[in-house]
Formats: C-alpha cells, sequence, structure tokens
C-alpha cells in the first residue's frame, strides 16, 4: 500500500454488521477515527447491501432517493403496508420481501401453498404508476414458491385451470395451470425495464431447485416440497409456450421461481446483488482520487467471495487501483486471498463469548477503526 498524503479522501463502503452496526454506523465510526488521525481527509460514506436485508435502505440513502408507502397484500393476502425505493431519474428498487417475505409471518403461519407473491407485484403496478420505468427486484427472503404467479398477475397476467377459471397465483396452483393470457401485460407493464438482483444459482425443478431448496424454510414438508416441484414442472411447461425470454436456468428458482417468471414475462436482466447495487450508486466514480476505500461485514468467511459486499467492492478497488481493506465482526481462514483486498481487520481485541461481542460491537468496532487509521499514519510519516 502507498503511502498517504496529508489531505486523503477515504471511502467507506461496508455492509452492515448483521444486528449490530448499520452501514450508517460503520461509516460514521471510521469518519470519527480518520479525521483523528488526518484531520485534513475527505471522507466518503456510501451505504452498501448484497442485495439482501438492508438494501433500499442503503440505495434510498446513497442515490438521495426517497421511500414509498402503499397499501398491499402479504403472502397470506392480509392487508399490509409496505414501501419501496424511489432513486430518482425513473429509477424504482424493490425488496420481495418488503410484501412477500418471511419475515411477515409467524412460524406457524408459513404456508407455501397458499402464500402468493402478488403484494410484490403491487408494489411494481404502483411504482409504475408512479411514473418509473426502470424497476430493480431485490429477491432475497421471499416466503412464496409460487413461482411468481402472484407478482406478474397483479401486472395483468391471467393463469387459467381446466374450467378456464382464472387462478389466484399460489403454489397450489402450480399444477393446475393449463393455460397463460399475457396480453394485458404490455399496457400494464407499459415499457418499463427490469433488473433483478440474483444471488443463488438454484434452477426451477429438481433436488436443487425453488421447491427442494428453499421450500423447508417456508413451511413445507416432505410431501409438501414434492407436490411443489411437481406443481412447478408443469406451470415451467405453460410458462415456456408464452416466454419472452429463459424459463428455467441456473437462477430461475430463487424467491419461489420469481426470477423464472421475471426472465420469462417481464425479459428481465440479472446480476449479482452487490453488483447492481455498486452500478445504481455509480461506485467506480466514487472512487476517484480515492487513496482507500474500507469496506467490510459481519463475518468474512468463505462465502465472502461468492456475490458478497467485500468481495465486490474489492474488486470493484482492485478494477481502479485503489487499496482496499475491511474491518470484519470476525473472520475464519476460509477468508483469505480475496482479490482486491489488502487486509481484513477484525473488530474482537480478544477471543470472547459471541453476546459479549454483540453487545460491544459498537465500541470494537470504533477500537479497530482506531487501529486501522492509526497504523495508516504512521505508514504516512515513513521514510
Amino acid at each position: 500500500m502507498s503511502s498517504i498524503e496529508a489531505t486523503p479522501t477515504f471511502v467507506f463502503a461496508s455492509d452492515s454488521l448483521k444486528g449490530t452496526l448499520s452501514s450508517q454506523d460503520t461509516a460514521r465510526l471510521l469518519g470519527v477515527a480518520a479525521r483523528k488521525h488526518f484531520p485534513s481527509c475527505t471522507c466518503v460514506a456510501v451505504p452498501m447491501a448484497d442485495g439482501g436485508e438492508g438494501t433500499t435502505d442503503a440505495l434510498v440513502e446513497a442515490c438521495g432517493g426517497t421511500y414509498r408507502e402503499v397499501c398491499v397484500h402479504d403472502p397470506l393476502g392480509r392487508r399490509i403496508v409496505a414501501r419501496y425505493g424511489l432513486l430518482g431519474g425513473g429509477r424504482a428498487l424493490i425488496e420481495v420481501a418488503a410484501a412477500s417475505g418471511l419475515p411477515l409471518l409467524v412460524s406457524e403461519d408459513r404456508d407455501p401453498l397458499n402464500a402468493s407473491s402478488f403484494g410484490t407485484g403491487e408494489l411494481v403496478l404502483d411504482a409504475i404508476k408512479a411514473g418509473c420505468d426502470d424497476i430493480t427486484l431485490a429477491l432475497g427472503g421471499s416466503a412464496t414458491n409460487d413461482g411468481g404467479m402472484g407478482l406478474v398477475r397483479a401486472l395483468g397476467v391471467r393463469f387459467l385451470d381446466a374450467d378456464g377459471n382464472e387462478l389466484k397465483g399460489c403454489g397450489a396452483d402450480l399444477g393446475r395451470v393449463v393455460s397463460i393470457d399475457a396480453s394485458a401485460l404490455g399496457e400494464k407493464a407499459c415499457g418499463a425495464r427490469f433488473h433483478v438482483m440474483c444471488d443463488v444459482d438454484n434452477p426451477l425443478c429438481g433436488t436443487e431447485g425453488a421447491s427442494a431448496v428453499f421450500g423447508p424454510q417456508k413451511g413445507a414438508d416432505r410431501a409438501t416440497v414434492a407436490r411443489l416441484d411437481e406443481g412447478m414442472r408443469s406451470y415451467a411447461a405453460m410458462l415456456g409456450r408464452v416466454a419472452v425470454g429463459p424459463v428455467d436456468f441456473p437462477g430461475a428458482g430463487a424467491a419461489g421461481g420469481i426470477a423464472s417468471a421475471c426472465s420469462a414475462l417481464l425479459g428481465a436482466d440479472f446480476s449479482s446483488g452487490i453488483e447492481k447495487v455498486l452500478s445504481l450508486v455509480r461506485f467506480d466514480s466514487l472512487l476517484d482520487g480515492a487513496a482507500l476505500c474500507v469496506t467490510g461485514e459481519g463475518r468474512c468467511d468463505a462465502q465472502t467471495a461468492r456475490g458478497k459486499v467485500v468481495s465486490g467492492v474489492a474488486a470493484a478497488c482492485a478494477r481502479a487501483g485503489v487499496p482496499c481493506v475491511a474491518v470484519v465482526g470476525g473472520m475464519s481462514t476460509g477468508s483469505v486471498g480475496i482479490p482486491g483486498l489488502a487486509t481484513i481487520v477484525p473488530t474482537p481485541t480478544a477471543p470472547m463469548p459471541l453476546d459479549e461481542a454483540l453487545r460491544d460491537a459498537e465500541e470494537l468496532y470504533a477500537l479497530a477503526a482506531d487501529r486501522l487509521f492509526s497504523l495508516l499514519e504512521i505508514g504516512s510519516t515513513w521514510k
């Protein structure tokens, strides 16, 4: 790492440390430490997320956007108020979990046969009516396994059974679809462009598909998983008759098959969550002239290199020639060797119980930030 000039610019782009510190909290603590050791520095805070929990909050702040609240239906058809982000320039960001997420249901209410993504479709429709023509969906945390029927049904697509009756679009309906009428979709979608943040590579069907892998956490027992997967195979065949894009592909099983419907009927393009977030906040331009970027997450491990914030930020820094370090709540031996990452600074000062580390997370993070910038100060004076 090269020496740092007297008036450096530092970019802070950390994920949240789940359950303890938000992305904004980390930037605040890093800023305190940076200004202590480099009083003339400029600190640029960029809230980060990888398409999961907190993505809307991070991007609304980073893009200077606003929230829009809408009365929609939850996975079981109950009325709730959900919100999404307006990012300016006709762009909207919608988390599937906001209207169709597992956190909206208590454990005993989880029922993938009856759960529907219709509420997410209502959010999409509201965004279009609000003038948005560039819509990004973040797929994490869904409670549904309906193949995205509910979502696109809110946009005018009709799913019909053998008697010509319209289906409501839930998991139990997957195997009952014999025809799909998408003729009203164009009018409802109004030419909007759709993008999907997707960080899994599960196909729509089979042992690695939506039902088998994600169904159990949504309340499906073994018999229900088999029923859902059989229905999904039938549904995929029907979807293929009207599709404008691929139906089954690596990632099609994300969010109970919502990814498949977005591809097949909305022509959505796909990217990893962190790649899309970096693009939306124009991260490359924020690195111009930076002396250092500090990223981080709750735990750095073997999964970090697979589309998480730290690996995405480090890769962007490597392309820009900006040194990057990570301040993390914990780390494993599998976290070494992340391309573009100069070093990892764990926050614990000694071995300690997890509950103690969580309780003292802010103090420990502040101490780690101070250690980092004190070393940088020493390095900047080294001759």
